[in-house]
């Protein structure tokens, strides 16, 4: 299985995950020039941008470590756009996530990170 093909699958294992802890999906894979939001989902009433990391095993590290400074000052840019485009109201409460699946293991993190 190619790299592009196993992110999709994982990314899907993390949004069934997500809408089993009461997520509901709105967007996958939001592109714009500054980078890509594997998954925006609402939370209640809070509007999460989240990202997705997998790694079969722990032998090239923990997938958190993969998402590291630059790659979040990437997501929040792309989150700026978003809220943006969409018109989102400023008082709507937002946060950063990071699905984490390590082989056969998913964990959520909430506010994983912040800008």
């Amino acid at each position: 299985m190619n790299k592009r093909t196993l992110g999709k699958e994982k990314e899907s294992l993390a949004a069934s995950f997500l809408t089993e802890q009461g997520f509901r999906i709105i967007e996958r894979n939001f592109r714009c020039r500054a980078a890509e939001i594997d998954l925006i989902a609402w939370d209640g009433n809070i509007l999460s941008f989240i990202e997705v990391k997998y790694r079969s095993s722990s032998r090239c590290g923990d997938p958190l470590e993969a998402v590291g400074a630059n790659k979040q000052r990437k997501i929040y840019e792309a989150a700026l756009f978003y809220i943006a485009k969409k018109g989102v109201a400023s008082d709507t409460q937002m946060r950063f996530d990071v699905v984490s699946i390590l082989g056969d293991d998913i964990t959520l993190i909430k506010n994983a990170f912040f800008v």
